[in-house]
């Protein structure tokens, strides 16, 4: 690949990046049809490791199907583009990066919730959101395989 279509590469990545730290922001915050409308009077956390992902699976059907796929996939779905984004936007790239980076931003929006008290701070949603993050750089080296493999064809055809 040529530098000028790797720059515009990193560059694409960078935007759809601050995007979608845009939209994290809004849904986390501020989405009034996922319980965001106000702030509670009390602070709200869940310190214990697999507590509420035990508690959604066993009362399943209590709490519908909505409810256990928005709270135990949709905290998974949220940040694959978080790992996504951020390998395809670094020259600087790697499992252990991403990684890092995404329980780290996981852990400052949970502490974001706890202080301002929408939602609340759970490690639950910590492991799952960093699951989600290490998911979407797999899927962004798994592109980034395919992407190489076809240049190297390319190139053999010339």
């Amino acid at each position: 690949m040529s530098s000028r279509r790797s720059k515009l590469l990193r560059a694409l990545g960078k935007v759809l990046f601050i995007l979608y730290i845009v939209f994290l922001i809004y849904f986390l915050f501020l989405a009034e049809w996922y319980g965001r409308s106000g702030v509670t009077e009390e602070y709200r956390y869940n310190l214990e490791l697999f507590r509420e992902i035990r508690r959604f699976i066993t009362y399943r059907e209590q709490l519908g199907t909505f409810a256990v796929f928005a709270n135990l996939f949709g905290n998974i779905l949220i940040f694959v583009p978080y790992g996504f984004f951020i390998s395809m936007a670094g020259k600087k790239r790697g499992f252990f990066r991403t990684l890092f980076y995404s329980m780290g931003l996981s852990l400052c929006v949970e502490i974001a919730q706890l202080f301002t008290r929408v939602g609340s701070f759970d490690v639950d949603d910590i492991l799952l959101n960093t699951i989600g993050g290490v998911l979407g750089y797999i899927i962004f080296s798994m592109c980034n395989l395919i992407r190489r493999r076809y240049d190297v064809r390319k190139r053999k055809k010339r």
